[in-house]
C-alpha cells in the first residue's frame, strides 16, 4: 500500500511562519509522500515564498508540489520555485517524477492546469483572441498533464493539479465561476493515463469527493475544504492495480 497526504491552499504568509509545519510531526508515519496542490502562498511574493520554503524543507517524506494562480499574483512563481526545489521540494509544471515506497513506485505528475469549465458548457478556441488564449491556455496544461502522466513509469499515477478536473468537486461554489475554477481536460488527462488518483486545490468551498468520467478518484485537498492538516489517500496496487 503507498499512503498519500495532499492539502492546497494552504496560502502561508510570514505572520503564519512555523504554525503548519508544527501540525506535521506525525506525517511520516501517515504516509510514504506530501503532494501540495497549489496556492501555497497569499501573493506569491518573494517573502511568502521564504515561509513555504521553510515551512516543508527537511521533512522525513519527500514532498512534491505544483503552484497555483496565488503564488503567481506577484510574478515571482519561477523565483518561489526554485526557492523550494532549493530546500529539496519537487515542484511540477507538466512533467513528473517517480518515487519508490514500500508499496511500489510511485509515479506523480503535475501542472498548475487552468481554467476553461466542463463538457457541454466549456469555452472553445473561437472569436476574440483573448478568449482563443484563455482556452488554450487550459487545453496545452492539460496536454502537459497528460504526456507526463503517460510518461511515468511506475505502479501506480497520480495526478497533482490546482484547478479541478471534474465539476463534482466545485460543489458548493457559484455555478457562475465554474469555468474559472477547472477544466474537463484534465479530465480527460486522467482517464487517458488510467491514473489512480487525481488531487486538486482551488474550490475552497467545494466538497472533497469525486469522480472522472473513466472512473479515476478525484479529490479536492484545498485546506477550507479538508479542515486538516492533511488529506490521506491510500492505494493499493497489488490488489487493485494502477486504479487504487
Amino acid at each position: 500500500m503507498i499512503s498519500i497526504a495532499a492539502v492546497g491552499d494552504v496560502h502561508l504568509d510570514g505572520a503564519m511562519a512555523g504554525h503548519y509545519r508544527a501540525q506535521l510531526g506525525s506525517l511520516a508515519d501517515d504516509a510514504d509522500v506530501l503532494l501540495l496542490a497549489g496556492d501555497l502562498t497569499k501573493h506569491g511574493t518573494l517573502e511568502e515564498g521564504r515561509v513555504v520554503a521553510e515551512e516543508f524543507r527537511g521533512l522525513d517524506v519527500p514532498v512534491i508540489a505544483v503552484l497555483g494562480n496565488h503564488d503567481h499574483q506577484s510574478d515571482a512563481q519561477d523565483t518561489i520555485a526554485e526557492m523550494l526545489r532549493a530546500e529539496g521540494i519537487t515542484v511540477l509544471e507538466g512533467d513528473g517524477v517517480t518515487i519508490d515506497c514500500l508499496g511500489g513506485r510511485l509515479g506523480v505528475a503535475g501542472v498548475k492546469g487552468f481554467g476553461g469549465g466542463f463538457a457541454g458548457k466549456g469555452a472553445t478556441e473561437f472569436g476574440e483572441r483573448e478568449t482563443k488564449e484563455f482556452v488554450r491556455h487550459g487545453r496545452e496544461a492539460a496536454e502537459r498533464l497528460g504526456a507526463a502522466l503517460q510518461g511515468l513509469d511506475a505502479d501506480i499515477r497520480v495526478g497533482l493539479t490546482h484547478y479541478a478536473p471534474v465539476k463534482e468537486t466545485l460543489a458548493g461554489e457559484p455555478l457562475e465561476i465554474y469555468p474559472f475554477l477547472g477544466n474537463y481536460l484534465l479530465a480527460e488527462a486522467l482517464d487517458n493515463a488510467e491514473a489512480a488518483l487525481g488531487l486538486h486545490g482551488h474550490a475552497h468551498a467545494g466538497t472533497e469527493n469525486g469522480l472522472t468520467p473513466g472512473g479515476v478518484r478525484v479529490r479536492n485537498v484545498a485546506m477550507p475544504v479538508l479542515r486538516r492538516t492533511y488529506g490521506l489517500y491510500c492505494l493499493q496496487p497489488d490488489i487493485l492495480g494502477n486504479r487504487g
